[in-house]
């Protein structure tokens, strides 16, 4: 089972043994604090998720969202599904989506959200939730 939380605002992925970065980051980060070394060039909209190379053996903490996608197929449905294509970088509002789906703002700091539904909702469907969600209020 994946395990999907937060880097610097970008995404992290954690799918068997392997490590994706979805989307660009929003904030400086010190990878190598991180467990990972440095990827380079970070450009979302060229190249949406890139492979992570980890330096220690890690583990994506709750809060976090646990998804039956592995490998690169769950990087590129992530960044399908919750990069804003103008800039490459994570929609707040569909994450919090995602981790809180009652919208209270009760993100679970403490335990894994399933969102296996992410992985196994059509496409088609997800596109008018995706929109409705970003529809400027």
């Amino acid at each position: 089972m994946a395990r999907v939380g937060r880097l610097a605002g970008a995404i992290l992925a954690a799918t068997g043994g392997e490590f994706f970065l979805i989307g660009n980051t929003k904030e400086p980060c010190d990878f190598g604090a991180a467990g990972f070394a440095p990827p380079g060039a970070i450009d979302a909209l060229a190249r949406p998720y890139l492979r992570l190379c980890a330096l220690r053996p890690l583990e994506i903490a709750p809060p976090c969202l646990t998804l039956e996608l592995e490998g690169e197929a769950l990087a590129l449905a992530l960044a399908d599904r919750l990069l804003i294509e103008r800039n490459g970088s994570v929609s707040e509002r569909l994450w919090r989506l995602l981790m809180d789906p009652s919208g209270q703002d009760d993100f679970p700091e403490d335990r894994a959200v399933n969102a296996r539904w992410l992985g196994e909702i059509p496409a088609p469907l997800w596109s008018i939730v995706r929109d409705t969600v970003l529809r400027c209020l």
